[in-house]
Formats: C-alpha cells, structure tokens, sequence
C-alpha cells in the first residue's frame, strides 16, 4: 500500500486510471485527414524516390498540414531503428545496410518539391561505427549541390556509442540547422528512452556550439508523460546553459497501446506559460502548443530566428 500511495504522490493524473486506460482525447488535439492534392503530390513525389519520412514512421498528426504544403521530413538510413523508445512508433530491429544513392535521391526530391528549407533525420543506428554521421554529411553535400538556395536542418541522434569525431563529421558539413531532442525530462529517461542518456545529450548540444558558435542549434521536449512543471523549467535552463537556440514543446500522442501511456492532456493554457517561460529564458525562437513537432513550420521558424539573432537578441 506504501507504494501505491507513493506512486500516486508522484503521478496524481495516473492514480485513478486502470493500466493502458487513455484520458479523453481533447478537441484541441483532433485534426483533419490528409485529403489536399498538395499532399498527393507531396506523397507521390517521394514514393517515385524511395524515400522514407518521419512523417509517416512517427504517426505525426500534422503530415496532411505540411504534406499539402509540400513539406516533408526525410528520414534517412531506413525504417528500422536500434532503439526502442517507448513513445516512438518506428519499428525497433535489425536494419538494413546503408544505401549509397539515398543522399542523392534526397537531394532530388528537395529539388523536384522546391524546398526553401528541409529537415533531415534518421532512425538511431548503433550498428554503425559512425552511427551514420557521415551519411547525414553526405545528404547535407548533396542538396546543397543540387539545391544551394534550400537551407538544410538535421535531426541527428545522439551517436551515444561513438567517438566524438561523428558529431565533428556532421557538423563539418555545416548544416544551417542542428536539432537533437532531449524528448523528456531527465527522471523519466529510464522508462522513455532507456537506451539514451540526458547529460550526454546535453553534453552533445553543448558540444556543437563549441565546434561551430553560430550554427543554430534546436531541441525539443514532449508533456503528458508524467512530468510535472518544475522538471519542465529544468531542462530549459539546461539547453540554455548548453546555449541552445530553439526550444520546442509538444504534446505526447501514444501511436498503440503497446507504448507508453499518455499521462494527460497539457491544456493551450499551460502550453502558453511554457512559451513565456521559455521567452524569459532567453531563447531565440520558442515553439510550445498541442500540435507542434519538431519540424513543424520549421522553415517558418528557422527564418525567424534568423532575423532574431541579426537583430542582437543571440
């Protein structure tokens, strides 16, 4: 009984819940199915390249937004991962060898979408030596040979079992954009992403503003796993202490009932006092609502902030 009680100390919203049981999906959180001819297109064009996106792996709920507008997220080095994080719905496993002509289809499909901006990421990939560094600065050198004008954004994994020399590989290649997400708070690593670690991901984004000062760097967090919103404003003091650019806070979606649970639903309100907190903190772009992901608008954002830091405030 002593443990139940502690349990419910520590996670009130779960207390009264059966196991697996979700909370009631709000209206803010519905959106409309994927029907634009926009999005047709967006779709067809990358089935034409073989490509595999994020959007679709992930379950993301605003793919039909972005689709329509011609926006995808390209995820690259296959559709099986090493990891198996429990809020992610990519499939964990054994993964394929590395495609050799993937960066250059990549760079095509930039080209043939007309992209001004695209985010790049991939599947974690432990069986690498490099863990795919390299792969991701041969995409990088791709687009930006075929497509100058398009501004390039990674999403890189946190080469947990490599030397430091991968993150050095990725950002020698000079993306416009690094992103690597901590995803939650520090205490609930071991049941969300138990094959990560959060200092060394921090350690990591601090590590970039080292090897390059101006590169923008970006990281993100889901709520409504469980955290509470002391731990919330202790990871964005650490990001800023890392020197990251750009925060992103989003609501945890569970993709089956075979992943985590979502502890709650975190209201606009609350999503709000996050965005003002995260302002205060002294970011440079804040993206903090229901829907945002991390590569929601990024081009929008990224263009921000730009502007934002040529007008001194970074």
């Amino acid at each position: 009984m002593r443990d139940l009680k502690l349990s419910e100390q520590r996670h009130p919203e779960k207390a009264h819940r059966p196991d697996n049981a979700q909370p009631k999906k709000p209206s803010w959180i519905r959106v409309k199915a994927p029907t634009s001819e926009g999005y047709r297109q967006t779709r067809n064009i990358l089935r034409e390249k073989k490509l595999v996106t994020v959007c679709e792996e992930a379950g993301c709920p605003n793919v039909g937004e972005c689709w329509s507008q011609g926006h995808a997220t390209m995820m690259i080095m296959g559709e099986i991962c090493t990891r198996g994080c429990t809020f992610c719905n990519v499939a964990t496993g054994k993964p394929q060898a590395l495609d050799p002509f993937e960066p250059g289809r990549v760079a095509h499909a930039v080209a043939e979408l007309g992209l001004n901006h695209v985010v790049v990421t991939s599947v974690d990939r432990d069986d690498l030596p490099d863990g795919g560094a390299e792969h991701f600065a041969q995409t990088i050198r791709a687009i930006r040979h075929r497509r100058p004008e398009t501004t390039i954004e990674v999403l890189i994994p946190d080469f947990l079992r490599c030397g430091p020399e991968a993150l050095e590989v990725v950002v020698a290649a000079r993306p416009d954009v690094l992103n690597h997400n901590l995803e939650t708070v520090p205490g609930l690593y071991p049941e969300v992403r138990p094959g990560a670690r959060y200092f060394h991901s921090l350690r990591l984004l601090q590590r970039v503003k080292e090897l390059d000062p101006l590169m923008f760097t970006k990281s993100g967090i889901m709520v409504g796993l469980g955290e509470d919103r002391q731990a919330v404003l202790q990871v964005m003091d650490d990001m800023r202490s890392a020197g990251v650019d750009f925060l992103t806070i989003g609501q945890y979606l569970q993709p089956t009932p075979k992943h985590h649970a979502v502890a709650r639903f975190v209201t606009p309100e609350e999503f709000k006092a996050y965005e003002t907190a995260a302002w205060g903190k002294g970011f440079l772009m804040v993206s903090a609502t229901p829907l945002t992901r991390s590569s929601y608008h990024a081009g929008d954002d990224f263009a921000r902030m730009r502007t934002a830091r040529q007008a001194g405030r970074g």
